[in-house]
């Protein structure tokens, strides 16, 4: 398996990627993006970036955010990072395992459409939506393990991604004062603006984002669950 750490995960997803390693003793390979060839760095744990280094660093080389319409975060982060480690063990073709439910019919369907329409050299495979595996049978399972994610639904597994509600965005504010401050940070290094369309929100900016957070009332910003995008887990690899 692998797990592709932006390094804008939450602490607690990557103490859980961990955890399922050492619990069920499966090798788990932690890979970064890294700029030129191979185009990845094999990390441990204690190794892995936790302060958006890996995201930082592909920002300042695009010299633009990525946003919901251009997500190369997601891209290059992860689905080339994975695609560039199998490569390097030989593989011509592979199926790439993501856990998306068959109550997640909408995104199921867009993985499947891919499938179809996709000349990469993996597939995306489903076994939980195969086997018709709900959001409560996840739920069970996890209350009969030892650990757990521990996240709250609003939350997901990147800290502040653009792709999440604004009223979860801005809850996730008043939870940590600090948690917007990287975001804030790499929005001024390409100098984003409300009237620039280079920013993470098309719709705003994460220093106003905090403003609304911290000084408005909330009375109506309601919260929702989160997916973030899923994230392929490599296997069943075909050498060359």
């Amino acid at each position: 398996m692998t797990f592709a750490n932006t390094g804008k995960e939450h602490w607690k997803t990557l103490q859980f990627v961990m955890e399922c390693g050492l619990y069920w003793d499966v090798p788990i390979v932690w890979l970064e993006w890294r700029d030129g060839k191979p185009g990845f760095a094999e990390v441990t744990y204690e190794q892995c970036s936790k302060d958006g280094e890996p995201f930082a660093a592909l920002i300042a080389k695009k010299k633009y955010l990525p946003n919901a319409v251009t997500r190369y975060c997601t891209i290059e982060l992860k689905i080339r990072v994975i695609k560039h480690y199998a490569m390097s063990l030989g593989w011509k073709h592979w199926d790439s395992i993501v856990g998306l439910r068959y109550d997640e019919g909408h995104r199921v369907m867009k993985a499947l459409e891919r499938n179809e329409t996709a000349s990469e050299r993996w597939k995306t495979r489903m076994p939980l939506s195969t086997a018709k595996v709900t959001k409560r049978d996840v739920m069970e399972f996890w209350r009969a393990q030892p650990f757990d994610l521990n996240l709250m639904p609003y939350q997901g597994n990147c800290d502040m991604c653009f792709l999440k509600r604004k009223t979860n965005r801005k809850q996730m504010i008043r939870d940590d004062r600090d948690v917007a401050d990287w975001w804030i940070e790499q929005e001024e290094k390409v100098g984003a603006s409300r009237a620039s369309g280079n920013r993470f929100d098309l719709t705003t900016t994460y220093a106003d984002l905090k403003r609304e957070a911290v000084d408005q009332l909330h009375l109506f910003d309601f919260l929702d669950d989160e997916h973030d995008a899923e994230c392929g887990l490599v296997c069943a690899g075909e050498e060359a």
